[in-house]
């Protein structure tokens, strides 16, 4: 047999006997985890987390005092640490994510006030809670509100029908509770949801009093909240002695 010829044979037994090692050791060896579950929850969570950093970067540059219009679509990839085609996984373009912010703060602001609504605080007490609640939602959620409050009147017509959707939706909401719990149980449902509508207006405009509050002032904060109250107080009082327009007089 030639060199050549005793290698390839050697190659050949030496294949054979690492596939029967195979074979014998396959029915030992621990089965391996499936991995498709695992390998999905870890692609989503860090889809998730780009996508949080996209919104959070985009936050950030608008509280050096700038609007939503004026941010570029590659200053917030570079802020986020992504590549600008990395955007568009997660976002169509630069209004789809500005739409994104307000459905965030919306969601989360109304779920907060709907527990407080919804939690057996005495009907006397509501109000104050409700508005120690929102006072702590401004706080934790600065940026949010800071964005929501600068787009509201300004930015894009689009930005803005989201928000006054979102107002909308805040205030229906709102009106269901209250119904529910008979608060205001003599007006209509149409009244009760613009009576909501001027208490989420409110809140909206005390957001820019709260988040200039100065620090370690809380006298100064006190009185805010204290106004705050009194403010809805007043909505709620003059909802309670309100005519639906048509109504007869009692005789």
């Amino acid at each position: 047999m030639t060199y050549r010829g005793h290698k390839r044979s050697v190659k050949r037994v030496a294949k054979r006997v690492v596939r029967a090692v195979l074979r014998e050791t396959r029915g030992t060896r621990p089965e391996r985890a499936p991995l498709d579950e695992d390998g999905i929850v870890t692609r989503a969570e860090r889809k998730q987390r780009t996508r949080n950093h996209l919104l959070e970067s985009a936050l950030r540059l608008m509280q050096q005092g700038r609007s939503f219009t004026s941010l570029g679509l590659r200053e917030v990839t570079r802020a986020a640490g992504v590549v600008p085609t990395s955007f568009y996984r997660h976002f169509e373009d630069m209004d789809q994510l500005a739409l994104a912010l307000v459905e965030e703060t919306g969601i989360t602001l109304r779920r907060m006030l709907r527990e407080a609504r919804q939690a057996g605080v005495p009907p006397i007490n509501i109000i104050r809670h409700s508005v120690q609640i929102y006072k702590r939602f401004v706080e934790e959620h600065r940026l949010h509100i800071m964005f929501m409050a600068g787009e509201r009147w300004g930015g894009s017509p689009l930005i803005r029908r989201a928000i006054r959707y979102e107002v909308q939706h805040f205030a229906t909401e709102m009106a269901q509770d209250l119904r529910e719990l008979n608060l205001v149980p003599a007006v209509s449902m149409a009244t009760l949801q613009m009576i909501c509508g001027l208490v989420v207006n409110t809140m909206l405009n005390a957001a820019s009093d709260f988040l200039d509050l100065p620090p370690d002032q809380p006298r100064v904060e006190q009185e805010l909240v204290e106004n705050f109250v009194l403010q809805l107080r007043v909505i709620f009082l003059g909802a309670t002695h309100w005519k639906e327009p048509g109504a007869r007089p009692p005789s």
